[in-house]
């Protein structure tokens, strides 16, 4: 199973835990990733706002590397899920689309045409596919551990382009929770949007979501938070003293990356995935060592 790796830019700097965890995981897991060459952002749903044409050519040149590479693409960012995927749908549905952007890509002189071979998928929807990569290699370290799945907006809407399961009651992410030995909960706030890309244009209701989330989470009896999607981990993890303050809640909520639960589950500790790097609740985590 080898798959391109997408990063995406925020694994390359501000979440380079959700990076070094993937590869840990992945490899324990036997699956084989390699990262895209000379990839570009994928646009973070604000380039389109911008020039729409500018964002799809960026996401046809990035899925047309990994073409040629002939490998389906794989990520971590639900941000990133969706533009590349929306911008694959868009050119596979549209012919005159499809040739005006490899105009655009072929003027700039980049190598590769787009074809639209290459499928795209997310970390959660592979575990979610292939459960047995998991077999023979838990060690019941998360059992009694009570998960609130989190799982972001972009990772379940539009449902033509993300289409792994219903947008209004997905259920992969408890599914691969309960594979993993813990026990996931129903809190009030999990299809609740985090806010990331609006905290600096409506930063009090951001804040005041962000802190909903967590204090949701507790009261449901949560240990902790899970998410599939770096953007919301950084909302919920680095805002979370303001989110406190925005909903006067006292709750301190560890919030951890989908990969490094895994990673955890797998007898990793708490430093080889990472969890030294995170800004909030880091002595709430009874888990990993």
């Amino acid at each position: 199973m080898k798959y391109a790796l997408f990063p995406g830019c925020v694994l390359e700097g501000a979440a380079a835990e959700a990076y070094t965890s993937l590869t840990k995981v992945c490899e324990k897991l036997g699956i084989e990733i390699e990262e895209i060459p000379n990839w570009t952002c994928c646009g973070a749903s604000h380039a389109q706002g911008v020039n729409e044409l500018a964002a799809l050519a960026v996401n046809a040149r990035n899925i047309s590397i990994a073409e040629h590479m002939g490998l389906p693409i794989l990520t971590v960012c639900n941000t990133c899920t969706l533009q590349l995927r929306t911008a694959k749908h868009r050119l596979d549905h549209d012919p005159a689309l499809k040739e005006k952007v490899n105009g655009i890509l072929k003027e700039a002189g980049h190598p590769y045409a787009y074809q639209g071979t290459s499928e795209i998928t997310h970390f959660l929807w592979v575990l979610d596919e292939h459960p047995e990569v998991l077999d023979g290699k838990l060690t019941g370290e998360l059992k009694g551990t009570k998960v609130a799945c989190y799982y972001g907006c972009h990772i379940l809407r539009p449902a033509p382009v993300m289409d792994h399961e219903s947008g209004d009651y997905p259920e992969s992410f408890e599914r691969l929770v309960r594979r993993l030995g813990a026990e996931p909960v129903w809190f009030d706030a999990g299809r609740k949007c985090c806010g990331f890309h609006a905290q600096f244009t409506a930063e009090r209701d951001v804040l005041t979501v962000t802190g909903q989330i967590a204090a949701s989470a507790d009261r449901a009896g949560a240990n902790l938070i899970a998410t599939p999607c770096p953007l919301c981990q950084m909302q919920l993890d680095m805002y979370a003293p303001e989110g406190r303050e925005a909903v006067r809640s006292q709750t301190e909520m560890p919030v951890l990356h989908l990969q490094q639960l895994v990673g955890l589950a797998l007898g990793m500790s708490k430093d080889d995935v990472g969890f030294n790097r995170h800004v909030s609740a880091r002595e709430k985590l009874k888990i990993g060592g």
